[in-house]
């Protein structure tokens, strides 16, 4: 497990990219409840740390993809491959990311 950030650093409806041996991970909060995938864009690999949400999606800083934050698919194009999901554990005050 990879500690992310305090809970609190999390808010609804935001975004946290870190990196860990050598790969971005993002996590994002959406309505109350932690996601977390690959950060890098599937189609250009952009920091999708550095894109924004709309709704429950986040939306590349590069070209627009958009990923949906719950299950990691691309909705629209031009990516067309899904984001590596990783599962999240609240424990106490922080939020974990396991990393395989």
């Amino acid at each position: 497990m990879v500690k992310v950030c305090p809970i609190s650093e999390l808010p609804p409806g935001t975004l946290k990219g870190i990196e860990f041996e050598g790969r971005r991970i993002l996590a994002a909060n959406i309505d109350g409840k932690i996601y977390a995938h690959d950060g890098t864009c599937t189609h250009e690999e952009a920091d999708l740390s550095n894109g924004f949400i709309i709704g429950d999606r986040v939306v590349c800083p590069l070209h627009l993809s958009q990923f949906d934050l719950k299950t990691g698919e691309a909705v629209t194009s031009p990516a067309v491959e899904p984001l590596k999901n990783y599962k999240v554990k609240i424990e106490g005050p922080d939020v974990y990311v396991e990393v395989d």
